[in-house]
């Protein structure tokens, strides 16, 4: 038996689909495959509306703004998805653990593995491991995979230009 890493591959999914949303449901499809999820999960009825509803919710989780509130939010996430854990070998893959019914759309598969994931990644890494970039000019969602904790950022582009920014204001600042 193998545990699944629910934590990094769903948030991962989760943070690229809320910062770059699907156009259609074969692209949600396409994306779930590409983040790891198994053709036969994702071979199931699309209901995209569904899963962009949860993303909005997801971002409540995000956006909340302690670490009680986000508990609250994820909690109630989590409601929605109450399942008995389970094993199975549905691809062959070897026995693994399950956090929701068998037979689910690919919308209400996403909410179960996500909403896990959060939990999985917010308990094992730090309640203070999703954000918001802090750039001025950017709203991109990010989580916290590195080893200090301390991410700020989107990505590297966002370090960056914040950066320069900052070094700028200083060099321009009047000497006291």
């Amino acid at each position: 038996m193998h545990l699944n890493p629910y934590g990094e591959y769903a948030v991962r999914l989760a943070v690229d689909i809320v910062n770059s949303p699907p156009a259609d449901g074969e692209e949600f499809e396409r994306r779930c495959l590409a983040a790891g999820m198994s053709d036969d999960t994702v071979a199931m009825h699309t209901d995209l509306a569904r899963a962009e509803v949860f993303f909005e919710e997801w971002l409540g989780v995000v956006d909340a703004p302690t670490h009680e509130q986000r508990a609250l939010a994820l909690n109630a996430l989590l409601a929605q998805t109450s399942a008995y854990p389970r094993l199975t070998n549905h691809a062959d893959d070897g026995w693994h653990l399950h956090y929701r019914d068998p037979d689910l759309p690919l919308a209400d598969v996403v909410r179960a593995l996500v909403s896990v994931g959060t939990a999985l990644h917010l308990v094992g890494r730090g309640m203070h491991r999703l954000g918001r970039c802090s750039a001025n000019d950017c709203d991109r969602v990010y989580a916290d995979f590195s080893r200090t904790g301390r991410q700020r950022y989107c990505g590297t582009a966002c370090s960056n230009r914040d950066a320069v920014r900052r070094h700028r204001a200083k060099a321009t600042a009047p000497a006291s």
